[in-house]
């Protein structure tokens, strides 16, 4: 069995973060979370957002990601990436405890 590990967070998705919240009064953390729903039975959902008390943080230069203690477990060793393609640039998951994911990238099974 694989060792149980907390996502890692890229330096593109960091630098990406730090640019939507640069300057805003909003919420300054990007939050994956993953819930039930999609059309493979869960989907995630990236939002900004604030800290709750039992948050996972994880920093890099004071940007910040938030998962949830429901999300972890389905987010063990996962990466969250941020990519840009001709279609449009997007937050990525590269989850291995996902079995199968649909076209649209924010839904998957496990």
């Amino acid at each position: 069995m694989e060792l149980s590990l907390p996502p890692k967070v890229t330096d593109r998705a960091f630098a990406r973060i730090a640019e939507i919240t640069e300057g805003s009064d909003g919420p300054g953390c990007l939050r994956v979370a993953v819930s039930g729903g999609g059309c493979s039975g869960f989907q995630y959902e990236i939002e900004l957002d604030d800290p709750k008390d039992d948050d996972l943080v994880i920093e890099q230069d004071g940007v910040r990601v938030l998962v949830d203690p429901v999300s972890l477990p389905f987010l063990s060793n996962a990466v969250i990436d941020f990519t840009e393609e001709l279609i449009g640039a997007k937050f990525a998951i590269d989850n291995p405890n996902a079995t199968s994911s649909c076209g649209c990238g924010t839904s998957f099974s496990m």
